[in-house]
This record gives C-alpha cells, structure tokens and sequence, in this order.
C-alpha cells in the first residue's frame, strides 16, 4: 500500500462525530448507530448483541474467521448521593481521574436530556496553605445550579444517572487528535478504516472477517468476553491505546519507552501469541511501517485477553496506538500514527491463509 495519506475528508468527518457522540460504559448504543451507518457501505451484514457490542462481517459464511476488535465505551461517573442543599456526589464509571474533575463541565444524562453542571471546588482564597484538601472521591462534586434536591431531581436527575464530559474534537498544530474518548474509540475508527480500504481495493478476503466494536472494556473487558462466545473467532486482532511515556511524570523504567509519532505499538505479553505477533512485525518490516515494542506482565489490560482466553484458545496479538493523557479530556494522539496503524492491520489481514493456526507444532 502507497505510504501516502490515508485518511480523506469523509473519515475525519466521521472521526470528528462519532468521538463527540457520548458513549459512557453502559450507554454505548448511540455511538454504535454511528459506526455501523459508517461501516454499512464496507461490509455484508452486523451482529449485535444484548449490551451493544456490533460487528460489521465480511464472508459471513466463511467456515474461518477473523476480528479486528477496538472498544467503543468511554470512561464517566454516575450520581451517587444527592445533598439536602442541591450537590451531587459521584462514583466511576471505569478508571475516571478525580483530579482532573474540580472547574470540568459535565453533561448529566436524563430522560429529559442533558443536564449540564460543573465540578466545583473551593476558591483558591478559601484555602489553608500547607494544608490543601485534595481533589478525592468523597470532596468532588456537581453543582447543577440548584438550591435544594427537590429542585436538582425536578431536572430529571437521580442516583444512577450517567455523567460524561462534553469536550469536543480538536486538530492541533495540524496532525494531533484531541479529544475525550480516543481511548478508545480511535480503535472502532481504525478498524472502520481497515474495511473501507478493503472495499475500495476490492480485496477478497478468504476468510470471514468481523469488525468487532466492543463495549464494556474500560470495567473489565466484559463486551469481548460476551461477544467473542458470540463469533467463535480463529484469529483475533484487537487494537487500544497505549501510554506516550514521553512527556513529565512517567518512569519510562516502568511504564516503557514508547513515543506518539513512533508509530503502532506492538505488545509482548503471555495472552499474545507470538507466531501471530511476529507475522505482524514481519509485515511492518516489509512494508516499512514504523513499529515500537511493549512488554507487558501478566496481562495486557484490553480485550486482548478476553479474546486470546476464550473458547478454547484463540490466536491474539495486540496493535496499540500511542496515547498522551490517557482518561483525560485532552487525550493527544498523531494522525500519523492512526494511519500506520490501519496500515499495519490491513496489511498484516492480507498474509493470512484460510486455516492458518499459528500453531507451535506445524
């Protein structure tokens, strides 16, 4: 494939809507309707299932199949207990950062729609030097405007309502993405990019393929788990996000050394099959797409592990997309390194055979 840009106006359009589109953990279906209006034109046919997972398939009726898998759930809180005077107190909804929240906007959802508030915080006059309480859990808090709780839950708020940030997509300096929510709705675009290009070059597949966009990640893997017993997969390709341990703050002896604009980030880890994962560097090699390396563990934290797990065993390698500012509003990736990834899968889908096993003993 030619090294030129491979994202056109359409694609950053649908990039643009479907990041700014809320999806928090749980409540996934509207961005779903997104994608698969996207994915449509490339595919045969969907599955979904119960909580929202959706899979655009190629050669449904393909007797070997493959995923190509992201996550489509972003992180966000729930109102947990509302106060007599009007304030709202929270707890997760996946790993959301209490030390970002003080002055955000939120939206709360509601039957009746939005709801917008603000994270409060003490004013810095108020505040006693050297002994400064933090931003925790328990002293974060929403502030709706409402004099009393009877006013807030005539709004339509009560315990259980879903809340999520509205910042909005960005292009910084020309080839940054920021956005809330790259993590890891990056991975359901890129994948939706891979079946574009598939269809555009009138590649025929010898194997059924399954763009899976999964939900429930960001509390456990769950929609993986749920839809891998769904599909039944042979191979499974799953792409995430993963740390830029460049800028302040990181240990790099820790966390790794891997930099936005390195390229994708190949994992190492014992749910990685590593016939699978050296076919990947392989490919990357040939078609001199730039690669970084990252060890992990004892597990690799995405659904890569609920895919190579499941039913039985199943082949899996992780393709990672350098992050900055991971579970924040700001989230930073460079748009070189989104279309390196696509590259890398589309590239790496073509190397496969029908009944390839990746086995160890062959």
């Amino acid at each position: 494939m030619a090294s030129k840009q491979l994202l056109n106006k359409k694609s950053i359009q649908f990039l643009e809507r479907y990041l700014n589109n809320p999806s928090p953990t749980g409540y996934e279906w509207e961005g779903q309707k997104i994608w698969m209006e996207y994915l449509k034109p490339y595919v045969d046919t969907f599955i979904t299932d119960t909580y929202g997972s959706a899979v655009g398939v190629i050669n449904p009726d393909a007797k070997f199949k493959v995923v190509i898998e992201g996550h489509s759930d972003e992180i966000s809180w729930y109102v947990n207990y509302i106060t007599d005077n009007g304030l709202i107190y929270v707890i997760r909804n996946g790993g959301s950062d209490h030390q970002i929240a003080p002055s955000k906007w939120v939206n709360i959802h509601t039957k009746k729609g939005f709801v917008k508030g603000v994270f409060g915080w003490p004013a810095i006059h108020t505040r006693m030097s050297g002994k400064e309480e933090q931003p925790k859990l328990d002293t974060i808090f929403i502030d709706v405007g409402a004099k009393n709780k009877k006013e807030v839950e005539a709004m339509g708020v009560h315990v259980g309502c879903v809340i999520t940030y509205p910042d909005t997509f960005h292009v910084l300096n020309k080839n940054k993405f920021v956005c809330r929510a790259i993590d890891n709705r990056a991975g359901g675009f890129m994948i939706a990019e891979v079946a574009r290009l598939l269809h555009e070059n009138d590649i025929k597949l010898p194997f059924g393929l399954y763009i899976t966009n999964s939900v429930q990640e960001e509390i456990g893997l769950r929609g993986a788990e749920m839809i891998t017993q769904r599909i039944k997969p042979d191979v499974a390709i799953v792409t995430d996000v993963c740390h830029d341990t460049t800028t302040p703050m990181i240990d790099k002896k820790k966390q790794g050394d891997n930099c936005m604009g390195g390229g994708p980030v190949i994992s190492y880890a014992p749910a990685i099959q590593n016939k699978l994962r050296e076919r990947i560097i392989e490919t990357a090699e040939a078609k001199k797409i730039p690669f970084q390396r990252h060890a992990s563990s004892r597990s690799t934290g995405t659904d890569t592990d609920a895919f190579a797990y499941s039913n039985g065993g199943v082949a899996s390698a992780l393709i990672s997309l350098p992050l900055r500012y991971m579970h924040t509003t700001v989230e930073m990736v460079q748009r070189e390194d989104v279309e390196n990834v696509i590259r890398l899968i589309y590239e790496t889908l073509l190397t496969i055979k029908e009944g390839e096993t990746f086995s160890y003993f062959d």
